[in-house]
């Protein structure tokens, strides 16, 4: 026990080491899986350091209802000791990946922080944002709001964020003091998985000018198995089972450092089971004079804009269409040029393409798996949500809530004032010690 205790103090020693030689926008090793870049923010203020801690975890895919259906203990054992919805948490429309993690992050609506979709096309900027493309992700000029580590760092609070979209990129004029790139090496496989618990801890042991006050972690999965198996597939189980019990290593890790801290762990968007084959808007309408992605439409022209609609109205059952201003407004995707004009809108778990492959190459069936759907709609796209620490009461359960609605929430136990959000302060005070005294900007 003393031996291994030993060897705890010395790794915590060459890390505090390593990160704090650090200059400005260099990569460092926490782990040889992780690289993560060091920003010269200003070390915590003594404001700063008198506050609590906040880590977040997103577990992308993982649908509302897999904790409860899967057992996944850890998972339940963090909602059982503080908060959790047991009939999920409302994603924002489209329910898709880097629409909804930003979303979570800056309390905006998809339409307000810019990213409509995971790849769309920008008319005013006749250019396209991909979250394939390292050159959009890390161009702030993409984004609006300011995130949760912008915030914190504008009020002298570190922050370090692992592989959370769009932490690349210099956001309301920051950047996180710590963060991670994102590629296939450093997202995926166990020693990545586990690097970012280990460099969550290493980061909590520095001193406490330096160390890091809001964390946000990102894992892939169980969204990959999910599409490719469907949600109901033995392997999509298994990555349930696995991310659950990285959430049961993180927990051990933080309660470890006896500092207090907050869990909050959340996922982006369910899954369900696609149904059917593609569904091609050009076989319904002439698309020429469009920009398309996926299946948003971008008409050059009104006319185009027009004919287009009118062509696909009432063209099949699996789909609805609206021009952009008169998209239901519960959605809150009627104001951004960026979601095209006509906007397409499935009625189920169809996958609609705008275009199919060029003549002479080959296509290929849909995932088996899909999102992006309303979540008020078609419930498998609720999300999970799961929190306990020393500002969270114990015991308590919520009914299903729009994520907009955390960023005021992670603020307040940050000590830090939201700034103008789609959120209501209101909806999850009662889950909070304090009753969420202060929490109206």
């Amino acid at each position: 026990m003393r031996l291994r205790a030993c060897r705890r103090a010395l790794l915590s020693f060459a890390l505090t080491c390593s990160l704090t030689r650090v200059s400005a926008g260099q990569e460092t090793n926490l782990n040889p899986a992780l690289p993560v870049t060091h920003i010269e923010n200003p070390p915590n203020s003594a404001w700063a350091q008198q506050q609590h801690y906040v880590v977040l975890v997103s577990l992308d895919g993982f649908r509302w209802d897999y904790a409860k259906r899967d057992r996944a203990m850890h998972l339940l054992a963090l909602g059982q000791k503080g908060v959790w919805a047991p009939d999920g948490m409302l994603p924002s429309y489209p329910s898709l990946t880097f629409p909804n993690h930003f979303t979570i992050v800056t309390g905006l609506y998809p339409e307000h922080h810019g990213l409509v979709a995971n790849s769309f096309f920008d008319p005013a900027r006749k250019a396209r944002y991909a979250i394939s493309d390292p050159g959009t992700v890390t161009d702030g000029s993409w984004y609006a709001g300011v995130p949760l580590w912008s915030l914190a760092e504008s009020h002298g609070m570190r922050t370090a964020i692992l592989l959370w979209p769009g932490s690349e990129a210099q956001i309301a004029g920051y950047r996180p003091t710590w963060y991670a790139h994102f590629d296939a090496k450093t997202e995926a496989g166990p020693e990545a998985e586990e690097a970012r618990i280990d460099d969550a801890a290493a980061l909590l042991r520095l001193p406490a000018q330096e160390r890091p006050h809001f964390i946000a972690i990102y894992y892939s999965e169980p969204d990959h198995e999910g599409h490719e198996f469907g949600p109901d597939a033995p392997e999509t189980r298994a990555a349930e089972k696995k991310v659950d019990a990285l959430i049961g290593k993180l927990k051990a890790a933080l309660d470890a450092t006896e500092l207090p801290i907050d869990l909050v762990v959340v996922s982006d968007h369910g899954m369900i089971k696609s149904e059917d084959g593609w569904v091609t808007l050009d076989q319904f309408a002439d698309l020429k004079g469009f920009e398309t992605d996926g299946s948003l439409l971008y008409g050059n022209t009104e006319e185009d804009r027009a004919r287009v609609y009118n062509q696909l109205k009432k063209a099949s059952p699996q789909f609805v269409v609206y021009r952009l201003k008169n998209v239901p407004a519960d959605l809150n995707d009627n104001q951004n040029p960026r979601a095209g004009d006509p906007v397409v809108i499935a009625t189920g778990p169809y996958a609609i393409r705008a275009h199919g492959p060029d003549a002479g190459r080959p296509d290929h069936a849909p995932t088996f798996g899909m999102q992006g759907f309303d979540p008020r709609k078609v419930p498998e796209m609720k999300a999970s949500f799961f929190a306990a620490g020393p500002d969270i009461v114990e015991g308590k359960t919520v009914a299903p809530f729009e994520n907009v609605n955390l960023y005021p929430w992670l603020a307040h136990m940050l000590g830090l004032t939201a700034p103008k959000n789609d959120g209501s302060p209101n909806v999850l005070s009662g889950t909070l010690r304090d009753g969420g005294a202060d929490l109206e900007p």
